[in-house]
């Protein structure tokens, strides 16, 4: 398996930059994951977690205006793994998630995936407050 591989793995974006939204989604892609969205808002993130399976995400902080921390917490409460790809400072995020790994804008799509890869192989979650 290569390190990058996320073969079957459904992985939510949840992004509001048009551009890096679909190029997070090829590489996610190309690498054998299944990609649920991208969703640019925090609502529509959060209907797609109640209608699919979700087996990780990758979240932007700031979507279209709203931080996406209810988004957070409720894959929290599901037991879901992700991570942040974002311009926020590791001290603009809550304290909740200091074990949630955190990528800094601008991303390179691959290490994106790299990551994303390895936070599932780990089984990166946190526990319920």
């Amino acid at each position: 398996m290569r390190d990058e591989s996320m073969d079957g793995c459904r992985v939510l974006v949840a992004e509001d930059e048009y551009m890096l939204a679909s190029d997070l989604a090829d590489a996610l892609e190309q690498a054998g994951a299944h990609v649920i969205g991208p969703a640019p808002t925090v609502e529509d993130a959060l209907s797609l977690l109640e209608d699919k399976p979700i087996d990780f995400a990758v979240l932007d902080v700031n979507l279209s205006g709203d931080l996406v921390y209810p988004l957070a917490d409720a894959l929290v409460g599901r037991g879901i793994s992700f991570m942040f790809a974002t311009g926020y400072d590791a001290n603009a995020i809550p304290s909740r998630y200091d074990g949630v790994p955190r990528l800094e804008k601008p991303v390179d799509p691959a290490v994106v995936v790299r990551a994303a890869a390895r936070s599932v192989r780990g089984a990166v979650t946190l526990a319920q407050p």
